[in-house]
């Protein structure tokens, strides 16, 4: 009787993790930054109709990259439990650090006891209540570990390059028309080419705004803001 194979434990996560990384390395990248009012979400993405950016609850926003079926499976499962918690219990209780423990949770489960781990990485997001709210940022990883980002986040392909550019260039208290030029900008950085309103998907979690926050940013809105930023650019010495 032939004897099966055997992979060390170690090995066996080593490769899973590398199989990971490769997939979403392919992805495009998107950011997430907090701006006066909210937090901007911004993506490249040429498609008008699959989103990577899209409302769970009334302050909470989600985001992924990497295999689409597969964070759009994490999606719908995400709005499910908000929407269970906030009829079972109350809305207030819907909130991002609970529902980024359950994507920890099921990614890291999905990573140790899966052939194939999950090829995505997800960011789960809450804009705070009234002026002085705090606003929350979580990146999940593709085995469920949990950062907690302050000011912006970034995941994808070039995410390194585009945390030292935001790193170098974000400020505090920025404009939305500012904070999405920073944006453009930062995933232009890896580019060799030119990011129009058709390449991109940008929303918005607006605390002015009542209960719902989220918004998504139309084409036209949109190619306002990259006109001032080529004007802006086209009067600099």
């Amino acid at each position: 009787m032939p004897l099966p194979y055997y992979v060390s434990p170690e090995q066996m996560m080593k490769d899973k993790a590398e199989y990971a990384r490769k997939g979403i390395a392919r992805g495009r990248s998107m950011i997430a930054l907090e701006y006066q009012d909210g937090i901007l979400l911004l993506a490249e993405n040429p498609s008008t109709l699959l989103h990577k950016i899209s409302e769970i609850y009334d302050r909470i926003a989600f985001a992924g990259v990497g295999k689409y079926n597969e964070f759009e499976n994490l999606r719908i499962a995400g709005v499910r439990h908000a929407d269970l918690k906030g009829y079972s219990y109350c809305r207030e209780d819907v909130t991002a650090k609970a529902l980024a423990n359950a994507y920890s949770q099921a990614l890291g489960n999905i990573f140790t006891e899966g052939i194939k781990p999950f090829e995505v990485e997800v960011l789960v997001v809450e804009v705070g209540e009234g002026p002085s709210g705090k606003n929350e940022m979580y990146h999940i990883l593709y085995d469920g570990t949990i950062e907690d980002e302050l000011a912006y986040a970034a995941m994808g392909g070039q995410a390194e390059e585009i945390r030292r550019f935001l790193k170098d260039h974000y400020r505090d208290d920025l404009a939305l028309d500012d904070a999405v030029q920073l944006g453009v900008r930062a995933l232009t950085v890896t580019q060799n080419k030119t990011l129009t309103e058709r390449d991109l998907e940008v929303a918005i979690l607006d605390r002015r705004r009542e209960r719902r926050k989220f918004r998504r940013i139309p084409a036209a809105d949109l190619a306002t803001f990259l006109r001032r930023n080529d004007a802006s650019a086209a009067g600099k010495p």
